[in-house]
């Protein structure tokens, strides 16, 4: 790859994009990248700049496509609600425009193996669209078309996570036998970043994946299999994408608001058919086996032994915590955000060492991992016994527990402007609990919640009005 010129960036705050960023700083790359809260990315390299705006305002992105060379598309409103298809015409059709008027000479896109002609549901077609919407601007497009990313912390292969880890026995719809050809997070980003070397003035699609075609009951028993764990795949012929959504909601209520729009597209096979990407590239993905393993090795998750595995009923058990302050939702957000690590957990932090001694006892990662920069997060990211699963600065960071448990766990902080200047946060600590086992440690910790999380609440309050005042002494 020889460039020298300024790349722009959408999407840095996603899976894909934050990865794509980082490889492209490890290189050098000066990126310029847009955002519509410029302090979700953090701290960024120093050949990156980051400017704000937001691809459903025109008028945003002119000054900030001044003078770019390459623009990488990686922008879907999925999460967004019903409307999200409008919503990423709307968008590719602002992007390709502007982009036009500006200069760009290639836009690089990341769009979903589909094929054409077949009844696809609104997600996949909205992926072609977006695609087609890019092209019509008149400014040459490289799009990649894949299908499964298998990469700690990509929504496909955490909601294959979930599924396993949770489920002895899974009763399996028909779209669990539909064929896929995933592709390793690791091998998308080298395919994205060779994007580059092709040709300007050429517009191209590449539909990438791994060298094996497999179904998502094949990824779940794979996934079972290098786990060490013993699942039962029952096959039904009734259960449609759309109950499959409900089922999704009851097994992993995390993931189905998006994950349910992605079921709707499974019935469709979404299987390399034009080999173009080896021949024009020399990159060779790694098969199914070795994508998965070092997705779990990239999540580091430890093997839950307490409990009944044959537990069959879950329940969900929450603690919510609520606190107020007078300082601005970004100061308490960075308190939330220098959590863990060497700076410890504000509170009682015996007893966060007690749960570290419990969990080494029995094989677990306890506290040991720390986190990999002392004030920043991202996606992915290991924060001792935890993962960020999501991150949305100011206003979200939900932390997903790869301690050993009966169950699964997250811990959640949500930050909004409240009245009379104060800010709010919420604290939420859920835990899903596998069988009766699951349940009882639930009710047996429970006396300790209270002290923990409410110490942990009361901690980010008073380390963020401590910034607050060194920020306003006078206050």
């Amino acid at each position: 790859m020889k460039q020298s010129a300024t790349l722009f960036l959408t999407g840095a705050t996603g899976y894909v994009g934050g990865h794509l960023l980082a490889a492209l700083e490890g290189r050098g790359v000066p990126v310029r990248c847009l955002a519509r809260r410029p302090e979700a990315l953090g701290r960024v390299g120093p050949s990156t700049e980051v400017v704000p705006g937001d691809v459903l305002d025109r008028a945003s992105l002119r000054d900030a496509l001044r003078g770019m060379h390459t623009a990488y598309y990686l922008v879907h409103s999925m999460g967004s609600g019903d409307d999200f298809a409008r919503r990423d015409r709307l968008a590719a059709g602002n992007f390709g425009a502007e982009a036009k008027a500006a200069g760009v000479r290639r836009i690089v896109y990341l769009g979903a193996l589909a094929p054409r002609g077949a009844r696809l549901s609104e997600h996949l077609r909205s992926r072609l669209e977006t695609g087609d919407v890019l092209r019509a601007s008149g400014v040459p497009v490289v799009e990649f078309r894949a299908s499964i990313v298998i990469g700690a912390g990509s929504l496909s292969f955490e909601m294959i996570r979930s599924l396993v880890e949770r489920l002895p026995v899974m009763v399996c719809p028909r779209w669990v036998s539909v064929p896929t050809q995933p592709i390793a997070a690791e091998d998308l980003i080298a395919y994205l970043v060779a994007g580059l070397d092709v040709p300007l003035g050429e517009g191209r699609t590449y539909e990438i994946g791994g060298p094996e075609r497999v179904s998502y009951g094949g990824l779940m028993h794979e996934y079972a299999r290098q786990r060490g764990l013993r699942r039962l795949q029952i096959p039904v012929p009734f259960l449609t994408p759309r109950l499959s959504g409900l089922w999704l909601r009851l097994v992993t209520p995390l993931y189905a608001p998006v994950g349910r729009k992605l079921i709707d597209g499974v019935r469709n096979a979404t299987v390399v058919r034009d080999d173009s990407a080896l021949r024009d590239f020399p990159i060779r993905p790694r098969g199914v086996s070795g994508a998965i393993a070092e997705a779990i090795a990239g999540g580091d998750l430890a093997k839950p032994t307490i409990g009944p595995s044959r537990g069959r009923r879950t329940r969900v058990f929450r603690h919510v915590s609520r606190a107020s302050t007078a300082a601005a939702p970004t100061e308490v957000f960075a308190a939330i955000q220098r959590l863990g690590g060497a700076a410890g957990y504000l509170s009682h932090n015996a007893l966060w060492r007690l749960r570290d001694a419990l969990d080494s006892l029995f094989g677990g990662v306890g506290l040991r991992r720390g986190r990999r920069h002392p004030e920043e997060l991202v996606p992915g990211d290991f924060l001792d016994f935890w993962r960020v699963e999501a991150i949305d600065p100011p206003r979200l960071l939900r932390l997903r527990a790869e301690m050993r448990l009966p169950g699964d766990a997250w811990l959640e902080f949500q930050v909004r402007g409240g009245e009379n200047g104060k800010t709010e946060l919420r604290q939420t600590a859920t835990f899903v609990a596998r069988g009766l086992g699951g349940a009882a440690y639930w009710w047996a910790v429970a006396p300790f919640h209270n002290l923990v999380f409410r110490g942990l609440l009361l901690g980010i309050q008073h380390r963020a009005d401590a910034a607050a005042r060194a920020v306003s002494p006078a206050a």
